[in-house]
Parts: C-alpha cells; structure tokens; sequence
C-alpha cells in the first residue's frame, strides 16, 4: 500500500515537473516570438539593405551579421534573410558566411540577457506592455508594449522552468543521467542538438539549460556540454530555409553546419581546459549554492560560455573562409540553372520575418517588370521594320507565360504574407504589391496584343504609311522609355517618381490623339488602307493603355494610393 502511494505520488511530481517546465518554456519561446517579432516592426525594412552594403569585407560582414542579429533577437531570422539573398544573387557565398558567423555571436546576447536576474520585474514588465499594446493609438508605441510584453514574459518563463526543474536536483536517478554529460561531453552534444531540433530556437535549448544549471539539477560542464550541442541544432533552420533553393544558398545552410560542427568537435577535444578557462573568466563559483537554494553565479557561467565558443569559432573560421566555402561547395555540388517559371527569391520561412519578406517580394516584382519590359522591347523589329515576326512572336509568347506564372506565384505568396502578422503600413504595401502585379501583367498581354496585331498586318499582307511608321516609332519608344523609367524605380524609388511620369503620361495621350486626327486625314486622302488603319488604331490603344498601367505602377511605388489622398485609377482593358 505504501509503495502504491509512492508510485502515485512519484506519477503526480513528474507530472507537475513537465508542465511547468513544458509551462514555462512555452512563456519564454512566446516571449522571445513577440521582443523578436516587434523589434523586427520597429526596425522596419531597412536591414536587409545593410546586409547588402556592409559585406564587402569579411570582417564588417561578421560584425553587420552580430549587430543585426542582436538587435532583431533572432539568429534564424538573419539566416534564413541571408540564404534568401543569396538565392536572389544578391550577394556571394563568401559575404554569406560572414553574415552568418557574425549570427552567429549575435545570437548569444540573448543569453546574456536572460543571465540577468530581472525576474522581479517580469509581472510588472507584462503589465506596463499590456497597457502600451492596448491603450495606445500610436502603431509604434504598440511595438514598445509588444517588446516589454515579450521581454517580461521571458523573464517569467524563466521563473516558471526555474521552478518546474527544482525537484529534479533531488531525484538521483536524474543526476546519475546529467552527471554523464560532464563525463561524457559527447552525450550532452547529442541531446542539446536534439533538444534544438525540436524547439527550433537555440534561445529556448540555452534559456532550458540556464534554468536546469541555476537550480543545480546539472552542474557547469554538463551545461556546457548542451551549449554545445544547442550551436549544432540550432543549424537546422538555415537548412530548412535552404530546401527549394538554388546551388549557392544550399552551400550557405550547410557551410553554416559545417563550421558550427566543426567548431564544436575542436571544443570538445579541450573540454575540460575550456570549461576552465569560462570558469576562469566569470566571477564567482558556478556550483554555489545560495541560501535559497539557486545557484547565483550558474547562469552568468553559462552566458558566457555560449558566447566565448561563438567568438571563438569565428576566429578560427574567419581566416579560412574561402577553404570553408570550397568545402562547402564540394559536398554541395552542382551548377547554376537559368531560373524560368518559377520564384527564386521568395523562401516561405521567411514569413516570421515580414520586413525581409517585402523586400524579397520587391526583388521579384523587379525581375517581373524587367520581364514584361522585354516583352516590350522584343515588339520593336515587328513593329517598326516588319522583320522576323515569327521569331519575335515567339519571344513575346515565351516571356508572356513566365510573367502569368510569376502573377500566379508572387500573388500567392503576397496573401500568404499578408496572414502573418504584419503592420499596417506593411498591409498597405502587400496591397500596393499585388497592385503593381496586376498592372504589370496587363502591361504584358498588351505587349502580346501588339505582337498579335503585328502578325494580323503581315499576313494579309498589309502595311502603314511611311508617316504612319514614323508616328508608330515615335510613340513606340517614348511609352518604352516610360515603361523604363517605372521599371527601374521598383527596387529603387526616386522621391521625383510621379514628377517624372506626370511628364510621360500627359504627352503619351496627347500622342495618341494628335496620331488618331492625322490617321483619319490619311483615310480621307486614301493615303492608307482602311484595314491597315484599324491595326495601327489598335495599336496606337495598346501603347496608351501601357502607358496608363505604367503610371499606376508609379503611383503605388510613390505611396500616393497608400495614404488614402488618392484613389489608384484602373485603365480600361
């Protein structure tokens, strides 16, 4: 009987252990998703364009890659960026491993803030960023409450895994388990990668590892031994994020293990002289035992350790680069195929991060304008010398589809977004998006139109006036030249945008009309042939209502659609 009431009340403990830990853990991972996901929103999307710019020597491309991700608390969001604009082209393999090297320090200030005893202030810090998210009708004070909240909650979460774990420092058979990864440090890599893997944050596996040390239930070096294995697991994402891309963003995910495992084996083989040196470093001893029963000096320990292997690692790595790069490239191999019918750019685990989404979106939107630019560009010979149509044709049926499909892709892809947890001012630029994609898809079947239009002239063997062909390449490259100037202006918006289309538009439709006048003398005088003066109307049609999507594009691209002053104007089709 009283074994029966042992086992039961043995059940019960285990019981209550695994939901607070469980408990605790899911305040702490919810806490770091809101400070992660709010400072990403104040932030706003200027941080992926200074990746873009501080890579060009490895050692600023390390120290962009440490600053961002301190400041965004999400290594993954800076890997999975980084693998996106390598997959865009954007940027090389080698400036890619400085980003994530640099990621890779940066990660471990978020220890270093849990190492600090702000437990007291948890509750009040929840309540302070309730208030903000609640009352406040500023967007941006908001993401300050969604800060405090999460940064609050973490620190609760902690508490919470602090005391879900206390028992477990008095069951022996627990400490028979853990004493193993102080002796066997190899053991406790394997399970810190494990436990990584699973909860998808290496800030989770070392916030769980922090609670487990500071309440004695696993003492520094088998801590350290999870460190360890947490820097393996935490890999994964790159990994994942990499799966559906190119050859050189597969080389980026796995040069990011390659050095991380690499950098934990060389550990390994001075374990214990590193331990040491940790130990040696941080005050206090990481194995007493305060009059509550904490270890005090556990979880700075701790920090710190994560934090020195990292800097470590990366000053090992840093001068072979390239040699990290070829391997990478070796167990990778492959070559570059030209991308048709599909996105490169857009990754969807890039989602928890919808700054570097929208800019990723931008990309394509670039590369779906240049598209339908060419499609433009290749109705000039049929159009105006009546040479090769077929080929051209061709050309323009060829592009026409890659640009239906992108429609399809980038459009999808901007509604999954728009599901996420956004900004309003990052839900009116999906809008602006989709409404550039629709404008340039029909930017597109007016191209294929001409195309059409050409091919009808020459099989029944029909031709303008030399005025006529004269009129045609006048408007032909001012609307190209128009065309251009939009295009060019989707990754990069000059402040004079509209100044420079209003100048465009108005002479485009003043050309089409002067055209029409003049077209309709040469009908009277016979100087054209009637069926050859309904192609080049036509024709003349096509090129306003280019020119009439072309100014839409603009419009949303100067944000005048997006505040509400103006409503987008649609061209009739």
């Amino acid at each position: 009987m009283i074994s029966t009431s042992k086992t039961a009340r043995g059940v019960e403990v285990i019981y209550e252990i695994l939901l607070a830990t469980l408990g605790g853990l899911g305040l702490f991972l919810f806490g770091m998703h809101l400070m992660s996901d709010a400072l990403q929103k104040i932030a706003g999307s200027g941080l992926r364009r200074i990746l873009e710019k501080l890579t060009t020597n490895r050692v600023v491309a390390v120290l962009a890659g440490t600053a961002i991700t301190a400041i965004i608390q999400s290594s993954s969001a800076t890997t999975v960026m980084t693998v996106g604009l390598v997959n865009a082209g954007l940027m090389s393999l080698q400036q890619a491993l400085g980003i994530i090297l640099g990621a890779n320090i940066g990660t471990t200030v978020t220890a270093q803030i849990v190492a600090f005893k702000l437990t007291d202030i948890a509750l009040p810090l929840v309540g302070i960023g309730t208030f903000m998210k609640i009352l406040s009708k500023r967007e941006k004070v908001r993401y300050w409450g969604d800060f405090l909240l999460g940064f609050g909650l973490l620190f609760y979460g902690m508490l919470v895994m602090q005391g879900g774990v206390m028992p477990l420092r008095d069951a022996p058979w627990v400490c028979d388990i853990f004493v193993h990864f102080s002796t066997i440090p190899v053991l406790g890599v394997l399970v810190g990668a494990v436990m990584t893997m699973i909860f998808q944050s290496s800030s989770a596996t070392v916030g769980l590892v922090i609670a487990l040390a500071t309440t004695g239930v696993v003492d520094f070096p088998g801590a350290a031994a999870l460190v360890l294995g947490d820097n393996i697991g935490t890999t994964i994402t790159a990994n994942l994020a990499a799966i559906g891309t190119n050859v050189s963003a597969k080389r980026v995910a796995r040069a990011h293990f390659i050095f991380n495992f690499f950098g934990v084996c060389v550990m390994l083989l001075i374990f214990p002289y590193f331990v040491q040196f940790v130990d040696y470093l941080t005050p206090g001893d990481p194995m007493q035992m305060a009059e509550a029963g904490a270890l005090p000096y556990a979880a700075r320990h701790v920090a710190n350790l994560h934090t020195l292997f990292n800097v470590t690692n990366c000053m090992l790595f840093l001068p072979i680069m390239g040699v990290l790069g070829w391997v990478a490239s070796l167990i990778t191999p492959g070559e570059e195929k030209p991308r048709v019918f599909r996105l490169e750019t857009l990754v969807p685990t890039i989602f928890e991060t919808p700054s570097f989404a929208l800019d990723e979106a931008r990309q394509e939107l670039d590369y779906m304008g240049n598209e339908v630019f060419k499609m433009l560009s290749a109705a000039e010979k049929p159009l105006l010398e009546n040479k090769e149509t077929e080929k051209f044709l061709e050309e323009i049926d060829k592009t026409e589809n890659i640009v239906d499909s992108l429609q399809k892709e980038i459009n999808t892809y901007l509604t999954e977004l728009s599901r996420n947890s956004i900004t309003e001012k990052q839900s009116r630029e999906v809008f602006s998006m989709l409404q550039i994609v629709s404008n340039l898809e029909r930017i597109g079947d007016h191209c294929e139109s001409i195309g059409k239009l050409c091919k009808r002239r020459n099989e029944f063997n029909l031709d303008f006036s030399e005025e006529g062909r004269k009129e045609l390449s006048l408007i032909y490259h001012h609307t190209q030249m128009f065309l251009k100037t939009v295009v060019d202006a989707i990754t990069d918006t000059p402040d004079d945008l509209m100044e420079q289309v209003q100048s465009f538009e108005p002479k485009l439709n003043a050309m089409r009309w002067e055209m029409r006048i003049k077209h309709m003398e040469r009908l009277k005088t016979a100087k054209c042939h009637a069926d050859a003066g309904l192609i080049f109307i036509d024709i003349l049609t096509s090129f306003e209502k280019i020119g009439d999507h072309a100014y839409n594009i603009a419009e949303s691209l100067s944000g005048l659609t997006l505040g509400g002053s103006r409503e987008l104007r649609y061209a009739a089709v």
